[in-house]
């Protein structure tokens, strides 16, 4: 436990450069990619305070469902046996996700999304270990302009 907690930290304070980009098309050439303004925030409340909050702000072409996946810390190698299944689609508003551990740790969470315009908002909350150490992602995404 205290080693995953150990790289869950470091996955935080390394940011999205650390974790291992995804494989996929160049969005510029996907049908409906757009330009986003992608801000990221990071917390681990259990943390001292100059520690427990991060913001990374990038630029990026991806398409509405992509945003989706958009959770750098679920690529970190610290939970690189978890995923988000979608759990409820309730409209072209809003989707749930449960996150879904194979690795039989105890690490258990959900991300909601909603969807208004050209703004996207997500949240993803984080319980490692069945312990009481928590983090969350909050993910803020706003569509800024045609992909280049």
């Amino acid at each position: 436990m205290r080693t995953r907690l150990a790289l869950v930290l470091a996955a935080v304070l390394a940011g999205p450069a650390a974790a291992p980009a995804a494989s996929a098309p160049a969005a510029a050439q996907v049908p409906g990619a757009r330009l986003f303004e992608i801000v990221t925030e990071t917390g681990m409340p259990h943390l001292e305070w100059n520690l427990r909050h991060a913001v990374v702000t990038e630029l990026r072409c991806v398409t509405r469902s992509e945003l989706a996946s958009t959770f750098w810390m679920l690529r970190d190698v610290s939970l690189q046996d978890c995923r988000l299944d979608a759990q409820h689609v309730a409209s072209d508003e809003q989707a749930d996700y449960t996150l879904v551990c194979a690795g039989g740790h105890g690490t258990s969470g959900s991300a909601r999304w909603t969807f208004e315009g050209d703004r996207a908002t997500g949240q993803l909350d984080v319980r490692l270990g069945g312990k009481n150490m928590t983090f969350w992602q909050r993910i803020t995404a706003r569509a800024v302009s045609a992909c280049p």
